[in-house]
C-alpha cells in the first residue's frame, strides 16, 4: 500500500488494477502515490445501504493528508470510493479518486457514454472498447461485453457540488484505463465553457463514487440508479397517485395553442377518450406559450377558467414554465423581472466569457433574489388558477458554471442548481405533479417526480428510434425517478404500423401523454380511441416501470427488443425500424423467461398463440408490437 496503488477484486477476478488518486490542490497537482505515511482503519458502519465496513486509508502527504474511504457490504456486489483531502483552507475544482488500468477482455466489450442531460437531442453512445479509443461519459459508465453481459459500472452517486466524468481510454502502454474525475466540464455534454468551480475548505470531500462488477451489467446499472435515490433521497414529496398519463400542448399545437383549443382538448377526452385514464383521470397539460391567454400579461384569470373546466370534467389541469432562463434576453439587460424590482441583466448567470447561452435562452442566476421573487411570482399564479401539475424545463441553464454566484456560499454550479430547485420544489408546496423536462439526468432526480427520457420526440418512426436509444442506455432511471416518459406522443397522419411503435415506446418507457390536436377531427382522433384504451395496455402503463433492453446494438442505436416481468407476466415489446419484414426468434433463456411452455397474446391484435423456449414473431417495416408471455400447465 505504500505505493499509493490498489487492485479491485471481483471474487478472484481482477477488474482494475494499478488504480491511483490524485488531485490539484491550491493549484497545483498531487498524488497519493507521492506518500509518506500510510495508516489503515476499520469499523462497522450501518446505513441505508445495510450493514458493512468502512475502511479508511489515510495517506500523509504534503500539502494535505488523503484519506482513501471505502464502503463495502458483503451482501452487495458493489462497494463505494470517496476522497477526502484534509488540511488549512484548500481549495480544488480537480480530485480524481481512481485512475486506474482495466484488465485485457475478449469478447463484444464496450464503454457507454451517458450524456449529462437530454438537451440537443443528444444520444447514448455504446463505443466499441478497441484501440484506438476514448470516451469521456458523465456521472456514470459501464464497459460491458454485449453477450455475457458482464459488465464493470463506475459512476458518481452524489450530484449536490461536483460534476464528474468517467474516462474510458486506451492508455499508453496499449492496455485500456478508466478515471473518474470530480471538476469535470465540457461544452459538449455539461454545456459549460468554463472550468468547474472551486470547491473550499479544510476538508474537501469527492463525491462517493460506486464501483461494481455484475453477471448482468443491466443489474448493475438498476443498482446504481437505486444506490443513487438512496444517497441523495428525494426532496420533493412521494408520488402515490397513480402513473399519470394524459395530453401536452407541444406535441402539434405549439405556438398555435389558445383558449378554445385548450378547452377542445379538454372536452375530447371527457367525451370521447373516456377510457384512456389511471386512476380516474388524465393530465391536460398547457406547454409553452400559454402566456397567449395571459391578458396584459397580469391578467390570469382565461388560465384559471380552463384549470376549473379541466377540474370540472375530471381532468387534471397542467401548466409549463421554464424558470431558469431568459428567453427576451436580446432585448436588453434593462427589463424588469416578473416579482421584484430586479433587472433581468442582475439575474443573468455570469461566465468568463460573458453569460451562459444555449438553446437560445439565457441562464438565470438560480440564487440571485430577482429570479427568486420570480419563482415566487408565477408559481404562486400557477398555485392560485388551480394547476396540478408543472412541467419545468431548461433546468440545465441552473447548472451552469459561473465566475460568481449572488449567494457568495455557493462557489459550483451543482451547488447553485441545488439552491434553486430546493427553493422551487418548496415554493410549489406539494400542490403539483413535477415533470422534468430538459434536465440533468441523475442530479435532477431528488427535485422532480417525471423525467422525459430524452429530447423533443414527436411522430416518426426516426422520432421513436431516437426516444427508445435512451430507454434501451437510460431505462435504469426509472428507478431514480418516479416515472420516466417518452414524451408526447403524436399520431398525426402517420402509418398505423409508425402510430404503434410512437404509442409503444412511450408505454415501455413508463407512462403516456399524447401530443396531437384533438380540438380538430383527423385520422389522427380514431386512431387514438383505437390504441390509447386498451385495457391490457392500460395496465401496463399502470405499472410504470420501463422495459429493459434486451441487445444493444453499438453506437448510437436503439435495442429492437425489450422486456419486463410485471406479477405472473412477462412482456416482451418488439420495434422494427426498418422498411422490410423481419422475422425475430427469441430465447426465453436470453429473455430471462425460467419456464418452457407458454401462451403469448399479442396486446395490440389479442391474438394468441403457444410457445415452447422461443418467441417467434414475424413484424412488418416501420411497425411495433407487445407481446406478454404466460406460463402454461400443458
Amino acid at each position: 500500500m505504500k505505493s499509493g496503488c490498489l487492485n479491485v477484486y471481483s471474487g478472484n477476478r481482477l477488474i482494475l488494477s494499478q488504480a491511483v488518486c490524485t488531485y490539484k490542490l491550491n493549484g497545483n497537482n498531487n498524488s497519493v502515490r507521492e506518500i509518506k505515511t500510510c495508516r489503515f482503519q476499520q469499523r462497522p458502519v450501518k446505513d441505508s445501504f445495510g450493514k458493512g465496513i468502512m475502511t479508511v486509508i489515510t495517506l500523509s502527504n504534503s500539502p494535505a493528508k488523503t484519506e482513501q474511504v471505502f464502503w463495502t457490504y458483503p451482501d452487495k456486489e458493489f462497494f463505494f470510493l470517496q476522497t477526502r483531502l484534509i488540511g488549512k483552507n484548500l481549495s480544488t475544482n480537480d480530485i480524481v479518486p481512481l485512475a486506474g488500468s482495466l484488465p485485457q477482455q475478449q469478447g463484444d466489450w464496450r464503454s457507454l457514454f451517458v450524456p449529462f442531460d437530454n438537451d440537443t437531442f443528444i444520444s447514448y453512445d455504446s463505443k466499441i472498447l478497441k484501440p484506438p479509443f476514448r470516451n469521456m461519459s458523465s456521472e456514470v459508465s459501464v464497459t460491458y461485453d454485449d453477450q455475457t453481459r458482464n459488465g464493470l459500472v463506475i459512476g458518481s452517486i452524489e450530484h449536490e457540488l461536483w460534476k464528474t466524468g468517467i474516462e474510458t481510454a486506451w492508455l499508453a502502454d496499449q492496455t485500456p484505463g478508466i478515471k473518474v474525475r470530480a471538476g469535470f466540464t465540457d461544452a459538449g455534454i455539461t454545456r459549460d465553457d468554463m472550468h468547474h468551480g472551486l470547491v473550499r475548505g479544510d476538508t474537501i470531500c469527492s463525491p462517493r463514487i460506486f464501483i461494481g462488477y455484475f453477471d448482468d451489467w443491466r443489474s448493475g446499472m438498476e443498482d446504481f440508479a437505486i444506490a443513487s435515490r438512496k444517497a441523495e433521497p428525494a426532496f420533493v414529496f412521494n408520488w402515490t397517485e397513480a402513473t399519470p398519463l394524459g395530453w401536452n400542448s407541444w406535441g402539434v399545437m405549439q405556438d398555435r395553442i389558445n383558449f378554445d383549443k385548450a378547452i377542445g382538448v379538454a372536452n375530447f377526452f371527457a367525451d370521447t377518450l373516456k377510457a384512456f385514464r389511471l386512476g380516474g383521470t388524465a393530465f391536460i397539460d398547457l406547454d409553452s406559450f400559454w402566456d397567449k391567454m395571459v391578458r396584459n400579461h397580469t391578467d390570469f384569470s382565461r388560465l384559471k377558467a380552463f384549470a376549473d373546466s379541466c377540474l370540472a370534467k375530471g381532468l387534471q389541469p397542467g401548466i409549463y414554465w421554464a424558470p431558469f432562463t431568459d428567453w427576451g434576453w436580446k432585448s436588453g439587460p434593462g427589463r424588469r423581472a416578473e416579482g421584484g424590482d430586479y433587472t433581468f441583466g442582475e439575474l443573468w448567470t455570469k461566465t468568463l466569457n460573458g453569460y451562459h447561452d444555449i438553446d437560445g435562452a439565457r441562464a438565470l442566476d438560480p440564487t440571485h433574489p430577482g429570479t427568486l421573487r420570480r419563482i415566487d411570482y408565477f408559481i404562486d399564479k400557477f398555485k392560485a388558477c388551480g394547476f396540478k401539475m408543472i412541467k419545468i424545463d431548461f433546468l440545465g441553464h441552473a447548472a451552469a458554471e459561473s465566475t460568481h454566484f449572488h449567494d457568495t456560499t455557493v462557489t459550483t454550479g451543482m451547488q447553485a442548481f441545488r439552491k434553486g430547485m430546493e427553493y422551487l420544489v418548496n415554493r410549489l408546496d406539494g400542490q403539483m405533479l413535477i415533470y422534468a423536462a430538459i434536465s440533468p439526468s441523475l442530479a435532477t432526480g431528488r427535485y422532480a417526480h417525471s423525467r422525459r427520457i430524452a429530447c423533443d420526440a414527436f411522430k416518426t418512426i426516426d422520432h421513436t428510434h431516437y426516444t427508445l436509444n435512451g430507454v434501451t442506455y437510460g431505462w435504469w432511471q426509472t428507478y431514480l425517478y418516479n416515472y420516466i416518459d417518452a414524451d408526447h406522443v403524436v399520431l398525426d397522419t402517420e402509418k398505423d404500423g409508425v402510430n404503434r411503435a410512437r404509442f409503444l415506446s412511450s408505454v415501455i418507457t413508463g407512462t403516456c401523454f399524447t401530443g396531437d390536436d384533438f380540438s380538430l377531427q383527423g385520422q389522427w382522433s380514431a386512431r387514438a380511441q383505437q390504441l390509447f384504451q386498451h385495457p391490457e395496455i392500460l395496465a401496463v402503463i399502470k405499472n410504470g416501470k420501463a422495459f429493459r433492453p434486451l441487445d444493444c446494438k453499438p453506437g448510437k442505436e436503439a435495442a429492437e427488443i425489450f422486456t419486463r416481468k410485471i406479477g405472473a407476466h412477462y412482456y416482451v415489446a418488439i420495434f422494427n425500424y426498418g422498411k422490410p419484414v423481419k422475422n425475430y426468434a427469441i430465447d426465453f433463456n436470453r429473455l430471462g423467461i425460467p419456464f418452457k411452455r407458454a401462451e403469448c397474446t399479442d396486446l395490440l391484435t389479442r391474438g394468441r398463440s403457444n410457445a415452447y423456449s422461443m418467441l417467434h414473431v414475424s413484424l412488418p417495416g416501420e411497425d411495433a408490437t407487445l407481446i406478454r408471455i404466460s406460463q402454461t400447465q400443458n
